[in-house]
């Protein structure tokens, strides 16, 4: 294949993101076709014996299997390194494999994991439940509260965990600070970026060691398949990750690969238009709902942080009702153009009611500690005219007594 950008980061660094979106890392083959070429392969052929021996000694370059390489996963990749700022990127089945596989790599029975106490329910499972039967030990924070990272570090502290914004209370964390109280203890600090994408923030330019996405959400955005990426320095993925994952095998199939590389054409476009819907949409909801927190608006107690780490408010909104699961519920039903999902970062506005659904696995204790109350709703705002979005919203509040 002749590769003609997504090698040359001379070419490459001079591209703003919405460029990188479009061309960064592309592959062509003989045929010079323009759209990336997808493919289905599982395995490739050698020349002769000695080129395959070579190849799994990692002498010579080349393809072995595509559970380890895959030319369209390849360029995938490559475009997620660039847009996101990092040397490697390696593409995952699902979100979680991607949230799984990043702390799993770098943890041993006996070691110890910090991680705040705001994240995606299947990410509390894994840190309170999952990670514990294999002897590693955990901590959980208020990752808003700096020194309270610092206060959970131990001896045998290997790394911290956190997401910001967080799913789905919207809380921020300060990135930078955390990133050199993990570092002053020799512990690697990862980031689900989830909530915001490359596009919005770049945990990696405050001193974040890993990045991880569920890429089903903002860099698919459409809804239509499931996967996942964890980027990181080239050493970090060489010595840590790919040790680990070359056995156990989360990796991302070519077609789901090529669906995700296509949606990154349109990512720039797609998420500052659903962060200016999102703006709109939040400024409504604030005059008519008892509580409301969105990052972009001033009324968000962690405002100035955000505004600091972010370049928009993000594409969701975390509204809170006084009526409690009745009332949360009464205001789904009379939705009329906005989907009830647990998806987010979707073109179509989507909203879920996560002590029923997203974090419904926890217990109401551990709920309660992360800020999601009966009365909580997640709104996921997508592509739409913002003014019907308002609209459904509007009359969906009247029904529910609002």
């Amino acid at each position: 294949m002749k590769r003609f950008t997504g090698q040359d980061r001379s070419i490459t660094d001079k591209w703003r993101p919405a460029t990188l979106a479009v061309r960064g890392g592309t592959a062509r083959s003989d045929f010079g076709e323009t759209s990336e070429a997808i493919f289905m392969t599982s395995g490739y052929a050698y020349d002769n014996a000695e080129e395959a021996a070579a190849r799994f000694r990692g002498e010579r370059p080349g393809m072995t299997y595509s559970r380890l390489q895959n030319p369209t996963t390849d360029m995938l990749e490559k475009r997620l390194a660039l847009l996101e700022g990092a040397e490697a990127a390696r593409a995952t089945a699902t979100g979680m494999a991607a949230m799984t596989a990043a702390l799993l790599c770098q943890l041993s029975a006996g070691d110890h994991l910090v991680a705040g106490k705001a994240l995606f329910g299947s990410c509390r499972v894994l840190v309170d439940t999952i990670l514990p039967r294999f002897g590693i030990q955990t901590t959980t924070v208020d990752a808003r509260d700096t020194q309270a990272w610092a206060k959970a570090r131990q001896p045998n502290t290997k790394a911290f965990f956190l997401e910001t914004p967080s799913n789905p209370g919207l809380e921020i964390t300060d990135i930078r600070a955390v990133a050199d109280i993990a570092h002053d203890a020799g512990a690697t600090l990862v980031v689900d970026n989830a909530f915001a994408s490359p596009i919005v923030q770049r945990p990696m330019d405050f001193g974040a060691d890993v990045v991880a996405y569920s890429a089903t959400k903002l860099l698919d955005g459409q809804g239509r398949v499931l996967a996942g990426a964890v980027l990181a320095t080239e050493k970090w993925m060489n010595d840590t990750y790919l040790p680990f994952t070359r056995h156990t095998g989360p990796n991302l199939s070519p077609f789901n690969a090529w669906v995700v590389l296509k949606s990154l054409e349109t990512l720039d476009l797609r998420v500052t238009r659903s962060c200016e819907n999102a703006l709109k949409v939040a400024s409504f909801l604030e005059t008519r709902v008892p509580k409301l927190l969105y990052p972009g608006l001033a009324s968000h107690p962690q405002h100035t942080l955000a505004m600091q780490q972010m370049t928009a408010g993000g594409t969701i909104i975390a509204i809170f009702l006084g009526g409690g699961r009745p009332q949360a519920h009464a205001l789904l039903d009379a939705l009329e153009l906005i989907d009830i999902s647990n998806n987010l970062g979707d073109s179509r506005s989507l909203m879920t009611h996560p002590a029923s659904t997203t974090h419904a696995s926890l217990t109401a204790e551990t709920r309660e500690s992360m800020g999601i109350t009966e009365g909580m709703l997640r709104l996921s705002i997508g592509l739409e005219d913002p003014r019907d979005l308002i609209d459904d919203l509007g009359q969906a509040l009247a029904k529910a007594g609002l």
